[in-house]
């Protein structure tokens, strides 16, 4: 096995990435802009309301807080490979039974198994994975990672509305879930394995004596930090990030899932509000690539400010966006934020506190995400229940993101505190 993975034409980790990356594509089976999709035939067929649908993205997000932290244990302690190919065989089944989801709790149940894959172990695993096989090109292999679950951001809601025009929205929910094992099955399974040094190579392909694609280039790249769980909680870099994070994705949860219903309350038509939808996924995917190429070149915490002032400006315009080249324009903003908070972070917590413990840190993090998600998805439904608009929603969220930016700009890489030994002591 080493051998043949030495003698390969190109670095392994691109292999790695390529599974990994099936993973994040299918995940957008319970993605809040597929919901979105989902949101007008189910309140209309099963007269339920917007808030209640969005509820279960919610309840999603607050089971994911406590699956986290196990998460990040489990895939250290058994492997990213076992842990995400149960993800992907639960994930198409929960997503096939929202077909037959007519009850609040059966949707409830179904919808918030598939939040949590989502959440936890499709996001912590894969990208954990990548962090451990990229150290100088963590930044663009994470980039490129997130691009793929902005594929899935395109392809899954466009292709659940078509569906559902033709076939109605349960069928939609079974296709989406057999596509899930399909696409990511087979790669997940086969192909990921932990870290390069357990075939045998290091990571970014370099070579033994710091030689790269015969440059020295690899020989310039700074000593790795390695932090284990119970250092990083004592820092406070790792709460500054967790808590900004956090914020982040409240704003993100709390606009992407009721985008296509504000666009259409704006008077805009089903066509401009799905153009939207599809404007935010690939600016989505603009973003992370970009925000990867910036992330290896600008220090950590500038980068991070920077997504979160794009978030907040974009916010701040939602409320004036009445026709279609204005919806269309901040609907791109918001997406190339979004990018940026996919990207930046996880490279963030692998550049500080190394890759050693990354899949137990990231565990005891990711709540924060998770947390975030199911606040924005039922703060936006609420304020829109009770004013008949999400226009106030989107002015509390910019003022939020304004706010996050200080909180980043604060954090730094974090160093050990020296033992101080008194002089006589042994």
């Amino acid at each position: 096995m080493y051998q043949l993975l030495n003698r390969m034409p190109f670095y392994y980790g691109w292999v790695i990435l390529f599974a990994t990356g099936s993973g994040m594509v299918v995940r957008n089976a319970s993605a809040s802009l597929t919901l979105a999709v989902f949101i007008y035939p189910m309140s209309e067929d099963l007269d339920w309301s917007r808030t209640m649908i969005a509820g279960a993205a919610s309840l999603g997000g607050l089971l994911a807080t406590v699956a986290s932290p196990v998460v990040g244990w489990a895939l250290d302690r058994f492997g990213a490979r076992i842990i995400l190919t149960g993800s992907v065989l639960v994930l198409g089944l929960s997503t096939m039974s929202l077909a037959w989801a007519t009850v609040p709790v059966a949707f409830y149940v179904a919808y918030s198994i598939g939040r949590v894959i989502f959440s936890s172990p499709m996001n912590i695993g894969s990208s954990v994975v990548v962090s451990r096989w990229f150290i100088r090109r963590r930044g663009r292999a994470t980039g490129i990672l997130f691009l793929s679950h902005s594929v899935g951001m395109v392809t899954f809601p466009l292709l659940a509305g078509l569906i559902i025009k033709y076939r109605g929205w349960e069928d939609a929910w079974i296709v989406l879930g057999a596509l899930v094992w399909i696409l990511a099955l087979g790669p997940i399974a086969g192909l990921i394995r932990q870290t390069p040094e357990s075939v045998g190579l290091l990571p970014d392909g370099d070579q033994p004596g710091g030689v790269e694609d015969g440059t020295a280039e690899a020989a310039a790249a700074p000593e790795e930090p390695s932090w284990t769980l119970k250092e990083a909680v004592r820092t406070p870099t790792l709460w500054l990030l967790a808590l900004a994070t956090g914020s982040l994705y409240l704003l993100q949860s709390g606009t992407n899932i009721h985008q296509g219903a504000y666009f259409l309350d704006q008077g805009l038509g089903v066509g401009v509000s799905a153009a939207t939808l599809s404007m935010n996924a690939v600016f989505t995917g603009a973003g992370s690539l970009f925000w990867g190429w910036v992330v290896d070149r600008v220090p950590v915490r500038y980068s991070y400010a920077g997504v979160a002032l794009m978030m907040a400006v974009a916010l701040a315009l939602f409320p004036m966006a009445d026709t279609t080249i204005e919806a269309l324009i901040v609907a791109s903003i918001f997406g190339m934020a979004v990018g940026g908070i996919l990207v930046v972070p996880v490279v963030a917590y692998a550049n500080y506190f190394g890759r050693q413990s990354l899949s137990a840190i990231r565990g005891v993090t990711e709540p924060f995400v998770s947390l975030g998600q199911a606040i924005g998805a039922v703060f936006s439904g609420v304020i829109y229940d009770v004013t008949g608009s999400y226009k106030d929603a989107f002015i509390v969220l910019a003022i939020l993101g304004f706010a996050t930016i200080g909180m980043l700009l604060l954090t730094r890489a974090p160093r050990r505190t020296p033992v101080v030994t008194e002089v006589g002591n042994p």
